[in-house]
């Protein structure tokens, strides 16, 4: 049975391995029957497909940092809190590097189990991402006409 310790000492040498490129040893850590639950993901990712969306990220985002303000250990579960900072130096989701610098607030739960992580869900704030690389949503066509008339029944 591993400690509490050990189990947050794991998933911290985990992303430790992926903000130094080392991806090989960070998948060391993870088990054979890894499966990692990404928000915006339509299914979850066995460990080749984690590897996969790591190494896409990691392509596109150099000097990748995880820095955690809240680190919580219950059981065999370690949520790591945090911001996620890099520059964007890759293209991103057909998008050309614009050598920004972004800062991405993070949640993860990683489960331990016999020294490996099993179980990973993953959240980021993707549109404050995408925000921070100049990306501008705009409304669908049933959106914008309510926003129009909100709008200008403000002004008048």
């Amino acid at each position: 049975m591993l400690t509490t310790d050990s189990n947050r000492d794991l998933v911290l040498r985990f992303y430790k391995a992926f903000d130094d490129r080392t991806i090989d040893r960070a998948l060391d850590l993870l088990a054979p029957n890894f499966v990692a639950h990404q928000a915006g993901m339509p299914q979850p990712l066995d460990a080749e497909g984690f590897k996969q969306f790591g190494l896409s990220f990691y392509t596109a985002f150099g000097q990748g940092h995880h820095g955690f303000d809240e680190i919580v250990v219950a059981g065999d579960r370690v949520v790591t809190c945090g911001r996620f900072t890099a520059t964007h130096v890759g293209d991103f989701q057909g998008l050309p590097p614009t050598g920004k610098q972004i800062s991405l607030a993070v949640m993860h739960i990683d489960r331990v189990e016999n020294g490996k992580i099993v179980e990973h869900w993953g959240q980021g704030d993707a549109l404050g991402l995408m925000q921070q690389l100049g990306i501008v949503f705009v409304p669908g066509p049933k959106l914008l006409p309510r926003l129009l008339r909100s709008a200008v029944s403000r002004w008048f």
